[in-house]
């Protein structure tokens, strides 16, 4: 019997990528349609001819280049402060050694059980009374690091060999130096990972900004999406032609990051 050219889990996997190829087709598609086809039932999965309403609206009537600029600001800073915070937390956690280490990363951890709804109230007066409320420093001041991106950080360290460190520590260098020339290069597919992680959690919030910004030149693209929905009337090929715009960067960005992601997901492991 003649072997596939490719694994038999694709017989299986191409039919589930395709299921879920096929809604972010039909976003696309649908962008290039008229409200008249959008309307229709039975609905259409192919326009019947290329409509640039939707695009043109959006890029001349709305201020979504300003809105996705915003996104860019606010997912740029929040995926650098998290790879620096929660690599050097996770680090130090790790390696460190210091009185209440296991107590204190307990109680990180255990934040992660508490409902962003029941800190929304006290961060806003907490904004409020600093005077960043209604900028673009409240959507990413919360995102500069979380309790998870220091968890994956700190497993990533301890499935390091720690011999490698203790190496460069006889040979002169210090914590700092081994930990920027050594470690981080080694962590590069768990920095990767969180900067995947961290990017699709800043770019889809929506709660947060909705709450704390109200000018609309700040909003980011999420809540400038939101704003497209009426109670009696929404403008869809408009909102499709939106969500495309929202939707590309991010899977630019997974597919930039993809190897190192995978790469994570086989090494990090759960150990310690």
């Amino acid at each position: 019997m003649r072997r596939l050219p490719f694994s038999p889990w694709h017989l299986l996997l191409m039919p589930l990528a395709l299921l879920f190829v096929l809604p972010l087709v039909q976003m696309v598609l649908t962008s290039f349609m008229s409200n008249a086809e959008i309307n229709q039932f039975p609905p259409k999965l192919i326009p019947s001819s290329l409509h640039l309403s939707g695009w043109t609206a959006l890029l001349t009537e709305t201020s979504a280049l300003r809105w996705l600029g915003n996104s860019i600001v606010v997912s740029a800073v929040s995926v650098v402060a998290h790879l620096a915070l929660c690599s050097t937390a996770g680090y130090g956690f790790a390696r460190l050694k210091f009185a209440g280490r296991g107590v204190a990363f307990l109680v990180v951890v255990a934040t992660v059980m508490v409902p962003i709804q029941l800190l929304m109230i006290p961060t806003y007066l907490m904004f409020a009374r600093i005077g960043i409320v209604d900028t673009l420093a409240a959507a990413f001041v919360p995102w500069l690091a979380s309790a998870f991106g220091i968890f994956l950080m700190r497993q990533f360290f301890l499935s390091l060999p720690a011999e490698l460190e203790e190496a460069a520590l006889i040979d002169g260098c210090g914590r700092w130096r081994t930990f920027r020339s050594i470690v981080l290069p080694l962590a590069r597919p768990a920095l990767a990972t969180l900067a995947v992680f961290t990017l699709l959690s800043s770019w889809n919030d929506l709660l947060w900004p909705l709450v704390a910004i109200s000018d609309d030149s700040r909003f980011t693209l999420q809540v400038g999406l939101a704003t497209f929905q009426g109670t009696r009337h929404t403008e869809w090929s408009q909102l499709m032609a939106g969500n495309v715009l929202a939707t590309m960067p991010l899977i630019l960005a997974f597919l930039v990051a993809q190897k190192r992601f995978i790469a994570t997901m086989s090494f990090t492991g759960l150990k310690g």
